[in-house]
């Protein structure tokens, strides 16, 4: 801590000490003295959590419960996962005589922070005249606190107050003298996994199985980090094993659900969701889950249900009415908007729940053709989720400008006839909502193809290749493809074939992988696999612009949520396409304007075909009729015969969109 020299005849002024008097006033009962400096230190540092925390419980202490409520709004909005808010919160609630709120909000504490017993001692008294087998489940998550040595609660503390960088040092510290203890080495992997350190996670929690395979917590975080890392296969298998040590457990159940959709063994994990809300049907995160796998299959009006009873759970919970919304085709009731309206205003709603209720109330007042109010809601959803991912539009700009200085003709003309020879994949790329959903189910309806998703693979390779990069490393990536020997090229594409493999179960001679960021590594994707093919799936600027600016996204795309920030994105995409062109073999890249293909779309699938290699097929014509598990926001629309009911839908935001138009034009 920086600390500043005491000038004769003046008492340290420092905040931090500023706030150690207010909590000494507090511990010797001076509540008037401790009240009088939190409000001190509310206007001098109000963005503050820990002063935010402070003034709550002051005021609370004070009797003045809605001060208390106010400080807790803030506090929650710049840290909604911080449990010793919720818990505050439910203390106030609970001096209001509000009981079942207060409970709502002690649930959520001990969610967020399975440390905090005094939430946990009241939701067991509240639980056992009611509920004894939930107290009893209450009292061993005491016991499990007071299990763990003292050095590992205060790591835990730290990192459930999201103080990650205190976190680290406590529990490092503590394995250097005790490394085989398997809730420290359970922390470290989950703060590596934080940090995107997968690989390191992986390692952590493959040692922390071999030493404790009877702690079968790390072993659940050990399955999902080998999801992060894209090892489906081995992922599903921990999952199995967990499922067989326990078959009734429903985190277990969830987690091998979740990896069947992954690896396309979808009926399977509807089955499981099915069987997961019947006996939880108040679980809100079940029902979504199980929605998304049903919309996947088509079965549109199961899926609808399924979202309605997640919401039935959890009024609040913003997920279940986006992803009704997100069918594109479902019309909220005056019931849902006028519910939706309440939930989204509400003091002290999660940000995410907020987030989601912004989109979903941006797409039902489009619908009502409320565009001023839609706009509103859409930019609203779009500036709080910009406000969490913080993202910089000039990273993209210098990763495409690296891709064009080292991706060079050079390059490509000294590894001519590397990389592997497979022909299997047919890669589609682009900005996401400019089409490509519908060219992936065009190709999916002809025999000879397959469907899958969008695949993590291709990015996964770029990011191995990339190394492990400290802080103020430079990338290793692109410049060091032309340091690979052909052989070395050609096992990248051979393991592309490989761990795609997972993902493919009819036996075709090709599969679609429709991962849109793929445009940023056509570079890659040539030298490994040079007979692979490669659509670049093209729409009007201001439609995919601003139809990407509707989409709240599940993960990845974080340009999409400022109209500046797409317009220079799109802008960039352009000019890596332009590149390509430039330098590599003519015809490398197949261009498919999405307009042209609403406008005649005979001409463009046999366009398509012919550079796939393929027959016509006259079934790619009726595409909508091909019954196949579709993963992306489009999946409705490309069940429908070919329309224009996406297109110029930006003229009736027009006066908002100056924006995106600058940008675009740069």
């Amino acid at each position: 801590m920086v600390t500043h020299a005491m000038q004769p005849g003046n008492s340290p002024q420092l905040p931090d000490d500023l706030l150690v008097q207010a909590k000494m006033a507090l511990a010797r009962g001076d509540a008037a003295t401790a009240g009088a400096l939190a409000a001190r230190l509310v206007a001098e540092r109000g963005d503050d959590p820990e002063v935010l925390y402070f003034a709550a419980v002051t005021a609370r202490l004070r009797g003045d419960i809605a001060a208390a409520h106010r400080l807790l709004d803030r506090l929650i909005e710049l840290k909604p996962e911080l449990g010793r808010a919720w818990q505050e919160r439910g203390h106030c609630h609970r001096q209001q005589g509000q009981r079942d709120a207060a409970i709502a909000a002690y649930e959520r504490a001990v969610e967020l922070n399975p440390l905090l017993t005094a939430a946990i001692k009241l939701l067991i008294a509240h639980y056992q005249p009611v509920d004894p087998a939930r107290a009893d489940d209450l009292a061993l998550r005491i016991k499990d606190v007071e299990s763990h040595p003292p050095e590992v609660l205060g790591a835990l503390s730290a990192y459930y107050d999201q103080d990650y960088k205190l976190a680290e040092e406590r529990v490092r510290a503590f394995l250097l003298k005790v490394p085989d203890e398997p809730v420290a080495m359970r922390l470290l992997a989950e703060l590596g996994t934080r940090l995107g350190e997968y690989e390191d996670a992986e390692f952590i929690l493959e040692r922390c199985k071999a030493l404790n395979p009877h702690y079968l917590h790390a072993r659940f975080d050990y399955a999902e980090v080998l999801n992060k890392r894209f090892k489906y296969d081995a992922a599903l298998r921990e999952a199995e094993e967990l499922v067989a040590l326990e078959p009734a457990n429903p985190q277990f159940l969830m987690q091998r659900a979740n990896l069947m959709l992954h690896v396309g063994r979808t009926e399977d994990a509807v089955a499981e969701y099915a069987r997961l809300q019947a006996q939880s049907p108040d679980n809100a995160t079940v029902s979504l889950t199980y929605g998304h796998a049903l919309k996947t299959l088509g079965r549109i009006d199961a899926a609808v249900d399924a979202y309605r009873q997640g919401y039935g759970a959890r009024p609040d919970f913003g997920d279940a009415y986006w992803s009704l919304a997100n069918l594109k085709t479902y019309r909220f009731t005056e019931g849902e908007l006028a519910a939706m309206i309440a939930q989204e205003a509400s003091a002290g709603i999660d940000v995410e729940d907020r987030i989601h209720l912004c989109f979903a109330l941006g797409k039902a007042l489009e619908d009502a053709r409320d565009y001023p109010r839609s706009f509103e809601y859409y930019q609203r959803g779009n500036a709080l989720r910009q406000g969490v991912l913080k993202y910089n539009p000039k990273a993209v700009t210098y990763e495409v400008d690296q891709q064009i200085a080292k991706c060079n003709a050079a390059l490509f003309a000294a590894n001519a006839g590397a990389g592997c020879a497979a022909a299997d994949p047919i890669f589609i790329v682009g900005l996401p909502r400019a089409g490509s959903t519908l060219l992936e189910q065009i190709l999916a309806s002809h025999s000879m193809v397959e469907g899958t998703t969008e695949l993590p693979d291709v990015m996964a390779i770029a990011a191995r290749l990339n190394g492990r990069l400290g802080q103020d490393d430079a990338d290793r990536y692109p410049a060091n493809l032309a340091e690979l020997s052909r052989d070395e090229l050609a096992a990248l594409g051979q393991g592309y074939i490989d761990s795609t493999q997972v993902h493919r179960a009819e036996g075709t001679p090709h599969f679609i992988d429709k991962m849109p960021n793929n445009f940023r590594h056509i570079g890659l994707i040539h030298l490994m696999l040079p007979n692979a093919r490669i659509i670049d799936a093209r729409r009007d600027p201001m439609d995919c612009g601003f139809s990407v600016f509707k989409q709240l996204f599940a993960a990845g795309q974080d340009f999409s949520y400022d109209l500046d920030h797409i317009g220079r994105y799109y802008r960039d995409y352009l000019r890596l396409m332009a590149h390509w062109d430039a330098v590599l073999p003519a015809g490398r890249v197949l261009t498919v304007q999405h307009e042209d293909v609403l406008d005649d779309l005979e001409s463009q699938v046999r366009r398509i075909l012919d550079y796939c290699g393929l027959p016509f097929e006259a079934g790619c014509l009726e595409f909508h009729k091909t019954e196949r598990a579709v993963r992306t926001p489009s999946s409705e629309q490309v069940r429908r015969p070919i329309n224009r009911d996406g297109a110029d839908v930006w003229k009736a935001y027009e006066r908002w969109l100056g924006p995106l138009k600058d940008a675009l034009a740069g």
